[in-house]
């Protein structure tokens, strides 16, 4: 029996990776589901360390490489991510394997193949850590250099482009991500994720792992209890728009407040 644990800040991701780990050749024990840096930190010093980790890149309170910066390991590692290939070259180094969303189930079977083939743990040393740090911010960079313009979502049976700069919000519900505009919600093909990594992150902020707004959607932050802020934001549909504990700090300092 293999000991799986998933980091992964996205409810989404983590559901279709949990029915993907069900359709393969493969036989494991789901430990725990874990969607911050912080919360991880603590489960590796809490808990007996796992057999395998699938280990998101980009999670609530920030890039996972920071667990490795502040405990050891010793685990294999199948990363999931969002970037391109230029970005993740750096994990064929000392990972076990990378899935690239969106995850295909071809792909976890290829990745759980190869762990079962691995005669022993590959373990993040702090110059892989250094490479793929470097890589990701790279991209990063470039990405929010270029600044997307159109957005595809559908639009009764046939799909449609509207401007990035229109929306107000995203948010997912159900397992579908929704944007929404002064006049209309739409629905959008791309995950939380997926779209934040590709909008100008001067404009719009991923406040919690199921929302990004944009900055001039809000008109009011409010104080809400542990330590976090409540938005009041326009053309609210029912949601409620609460900073996580982890990114209020950041987002004070993302809105210059």
């Amino acid at each position: 029996m293999i000991h799986v644990l998933i980091i992964e800040d996205e409810f989404r991701a983590a559901n279709q990776l949990q029915n993907m780990l069900k359709k393969c050749a493969f036989d494991y024990n789901l430990l725990d589901i874990i969607d911050t840096v912080e919360d991880a930190v603590t489960w590796f010093q809490t808990n007996e360390m796992p057999n395998l980790v699938f280990m998101d890149i980009q999670l609530a309170d920030g890039l996972s490489f920071e667990i490795f910066q502040n405990v050891e390991v010793e685990a294999p590692i199948i990363f999931t991510t969002a970037f391109d290939q230029y970005a993740i070259q750096a994990f064929k180094v000392n990972s076990v394997d990378y899935l690239l969303k969106p995850i295909q189930q071809e792909d976890v079977q290829k990745a759980l193949d190869k762990f079962s083939k691995s005669t022993q743990p590959e373990h993040i040393h702090t110059d892989v850590l250094k490479q793929l740090l470097s890589s990701i911010q790279t991209q990063t960079e470039q990405k929010n250099t270029k600044k997307r313009s159109g957005l595809l979502v559908k639009e009764g049976t046939g799909f449609v482009q509207i401007k990035i700069e229109d929306l107000l919000y995203v948010y997912s519900e159900d397992s579908i991500t929704f944007g929404v505009t002064e006049s209309k919600r739409y629905i959008i093909d791309e995950t939380i994720d997926q779209l934040f990594n590709s909008l100008d992150q001067e404009q719009f902020y991923k406040i919690n792992r199921g929302q990004i707004v944009a900055k001039k959607a809000i008109q009011k932050i409010n104080p809400y209890f542990n330590h976090r802020v409540k938005l009041s934001i326009l053309k609210e549909r029912d949601q409620e728009f609460i900073v996580s504990r982890q990114k209020t700090s950041d987002f004070k300092a993302w809105m210059n407040w």
